[in-house]
């Protein structure tokens, strides 16, 4: 289940929101910015209460995705499409694949301007089923030649955030006998701990599934019970789950130096940058550590480097959150601030071109 949170402002170019005609699924494609190219951002399928909540994320998201492809330095704008789940509903096989036919269809009638890619509930199988409707889908399986599975990519970029976030706060990128809390064991998050675990990380580890405790025991992490994790001492917080979970009361219980993860829109509030660095804890904005999946995909896709040299491009995010992280020192600002006005550059340099 996802957070009940406010709809955001609307900022967007153009939305559509359809009942699928095969599916009979409610879903929407957002299409925040194109001013840096063809828009690029996932297809997620989740459980939402109501319509309005699976709205209201597939606006927030999207706009995420604008900062995180211009922070990456892609020429490529912000999307996202979401299909809502009801809570309890399950999909059969015939109708998962109705859905992203349904899915491929609201996709092609915006005839390029966005492009989508597997997200959190979705896979690359079903971006194949997507690829039937409409070309303009990313990360195909591996198998019939796509760019297969990013989550690969986006834990390398991840994992070198961490290392840059460390790096700030005990002047050291080594991972090894650091107390990391990871909140969310899913691709990336799974992942990520396995990286660290080999690292010789301290690892405490949550999920609301229950059968991810097979995945705490073999890396020998500690299990605790979801809704505990941000009461563990440590040096770094790691929200690898759903968005909105930083909210007032779960940073002020917070016991750690920093937070860095892969979650999109982690802050329940913008605001919350602020009440972490007041509370001396150091935030790496989500949509900057986040961003290997869609640098590897955008990159792949138009054939941009070989796949050793993208992956190189993936692991200098590091480096890119180290610059974020001296502007705003040098600026009295927080990082998401100084992440914010990153993007915002590249944004308006791309529209006083196109003007």
């Amino acid at each position: 289940m996802t957070h009940t949170l406010p709809l955001p402002d609307f900022t967007h170019e153009r939305v559509e929101v359809i009942t699928g005609p095969r599916s009979g699924l409610f879903m929407t494609v957002a299409l925040h910015s194109s001013a840096l190219g063809s828009a690029l951002g996932g297809a997620r399928l989740w459980t939402y209460p109501q319509w309005s909540d699976a709205l209201g994320d597939a606006l927030r998201l999207s706009a995420a995705m604008t900062l995180k492809n211009a922070a990456a330095g892609l020429d490529a704008g912000g999307g996202k499409s979401v299909i809502r789940l009801e809570p309890g509903q399950r999909l059969d096989a015939d109708r998962r694949r109705a859905a992203f036919l349904d899915l491929g269809d609201a996709v092609e009638a915006l005839d390029g301007a966005y492009r989508t890619a597997e997200d959190v509930g979705s896979t690359t199988e079903d971006m194949l089923t997507v690829s039937e409707r409409t070309a303009h889908v990313v990360g195909l399986p591996d198998t019939v030649g796509g760019s297969g599975e990013p989550a690969g990519p986006t834990s390398l970029g991840v994992y070198e955030s961490l290392r840059a976030t460390l790096e700030r706060v005990t002047g050291s990128t080594d991972v090894a006998d650091r107390r990391i809390t990871i909140s969310g064991l899913g691709q990336v998050g799974g992942r990520l701990a396995q990286r660290l675990a080999a690292a010789g990380t301290v690892l405490t580890v949550t999920d609301v599934n229950p059968a991810k405790k097979e995945l705490a025991a073999r890396l020998g992490a500690t299990w605790v019970s979801p809704g505990t994790e941000q009461h563990v001492p440590g040096d770094v917080f790691v929200p690898a789950g759903i968005g909105g979970v930083l909210d007032d009361e779960t940073i002020d219980a917070l016991a750690v130096q920093a937070v860095c993860g892969p979650a999109n829109n982690p802050l329940a509030d913008r605001s919350g940058a602020d009440r972490l660095a007041a509370r001396g804890i150091l935030y790496a904005p989500d949509f900057v550590v986040n961003a290997g999946g869609v640098i590897y995909l955008d990159l792949e896709a138009k054939h941009h480097g070989t796949r050793e040299e993208i992956m190189r491009r993936v692991g200098a995010i590091g480096d890119t959150l180290r610059r974020i992280f001296d502007e705003a020192a040098a600026a009295g600002t927080t990082p998401l601030r100084a992440a914010e006005q990153l993007a915002a550059a590249r944004l308006q340099a791309a529209s006083a071109v196109n003007a």
